[in-house]
């Protein structure tokens, strides 16, 4: 395998925050970019300061929520409110291929970095911004996580219970996902310009990434009217279709039952029992129609056993199921660790942490994570010398004026 990895010599400054820009950057890092990220003690990263924390310590360089999305880049301090961090921002945007950020629309045109004045900078760099709502439009002034542009993508109307409120799935959802739109539109942008020579600026809209995933109810009402809305764990489409308790504290079993093959099968598992047999269980519409009782009738023979054992008894019949795993479970698991799935890296304060690496392998090159995330400020002096090539003199300077904090 070729230690040269295929990003090699991309130059990248990172300029975004929270979870869809920094995952995007530690992408292009574990491939082999050079990602310098700016930072500012006036106003920290919103996931150094976010939990859990590593021994329960809060600290801008002790949460494990930036030590994921953070492998691997360099750490420089600006004070964007000083002038001499003006200077130092104009140099880096010189010295970078791709500019990403993530600030509400109209702030970087405030600094002066529209992307029409960084291309003056630099005439064939790719600019990224990525934001709630896009740079345009009635509410592209719009702020928030990506909790809001979730719930604007119609994902909190679609998780929970028939009669009760929206749930939402976990956490700023689209944010986990939405960050692969970018990266493949740098990618495309960084191909477009080795074969023309040209930048590009690239417009993201959390919202309109996150709609992406809607596709099936979209196109359910586009085409039929229908408007889809929680149903818990259930499916159109199958039945048996749920997460349904198994022995143990908390342990649960996810079930799909998609044909009618698949529900033979699943009744022989539970030894066909005589109340699988009975006239409304013997087809897709009459388990539908009696749902409630199929769920309580498959919970009561699930609780009795171990999820796992019942996991890999279900596959091995044909019919889909898998154990409802924690954290705990996740570590253990015997396929993320044959693929090495878990990176150990070793922090100067944390200590040792494990993040998740990329899902996919190259049979070329290498692409984990190099090293950890860095302490705030880490590598401030390093960038300015050395990619920059400032003196003492400049950096004092830079430290008198307060740029550098």
């Amino acid at each position: 395998m070729s230690p040269e990895r295929p990003l090699s010599g991309l130059k990248v400054l990172d300029f975004s925050s929270t979870v869809l820009g920094p995952t995007t950057t530690r992408y292009l890092a574990d491939h082999g970019a050079l990602v310098v990220r700016v930072e500012s003690q006036a106003h920290p990263e919103t996931t150094r300061i976010s939990s859990p924390y590593a021994g329960g310590e809060s600290g801008l360089n002790r949460s494990g929520y930036f030590a994921t999305h953070n492998a691997g880049k360099l750490s420089l301090t600006l004070n964007m409110s000083r002038p001499g961090a003006r200077r130092v921002l104009e140099k880096l945007i010189g010295w970078a291929d791709v500019f990403i950020e993530s600030f509400a629309p109209g702030v970087m045109a405030r600094w002066g970095l529209s992307y029409e004045e960084v291309r003056g900078i630099k005439p064939d760099i790719i600019m990224a911004s990525t934001c709630l709502e896009g740079q345009t439009g009635p509410r592209a002034a719009h702020r928030g996580y990506g909790q809001m542009a979730t719930a604007l993508a119609g994902w909190f109307d679609l998780t929970g219970w028939p009669d009760g409120e929206p749930v939402g799935p976990y956490s700023a959802y689209s944010d986990f996902i939405d960050w692969n739109f970018l990266i493949v539109s740098i990618l495309a942008a960084l191909d477009h310009r080795r074969r023309t020579g040209q930048g590009q600026y690239i417009d993201q809209s959390q919202l309109e990434s996150a709609l992406q995933f809607m596709a099936p109810a979209l196109l359910d009402f586009a085409a039929n009217g229908r408007v889809a809305t929680r149903m818990g764990n259930r499916d159109p489409h199958a039945a048996p279709h749920g997460a349904y308790p198994c022995r143990g504290e908390d342990r649960w079993l996810a079930v799909a039952v998609t044909s009618e093959e698949e529900w033979r099968a699943f009744r022989q598992v539970m030894g066909d029992p005589a109340w699988a047999r009975e006239p409304q269980f013997q087809s897709l519409s009459g388990r539908k129609a009696h749902e409630d009782e199929l769920d309580r009738r498959v919970g009561a023979w699930t609780a009795a056993r171990e999820a796992e054992t019942l996991m890999v008894e279900l596959q091995a019949a044909g019919v889909p199921a898998g154990v409802v795993q924690n954290a705990e479970d996740l570590f253990q698991d015997p396929q993320l660790e044959h693929r090495r799935h878990f990176a150990a890296l070793d922090h100067p304060e944390m200590g040792r942490y494990h993040i998740a690496t990329i899902p996919f392998h190259l049979s070329k090159s290498e692409n984990r994570p190099t090293s950890p995330a860095p302490l705030f400020g880490q590598h401030t002096d390093l960038v300015l010398r050395e990619f920059l090539g400032l003196c003492d003199e400049e950096i004092a300077d830079l430290v008198i004026d307060g740029a550098l904090e």
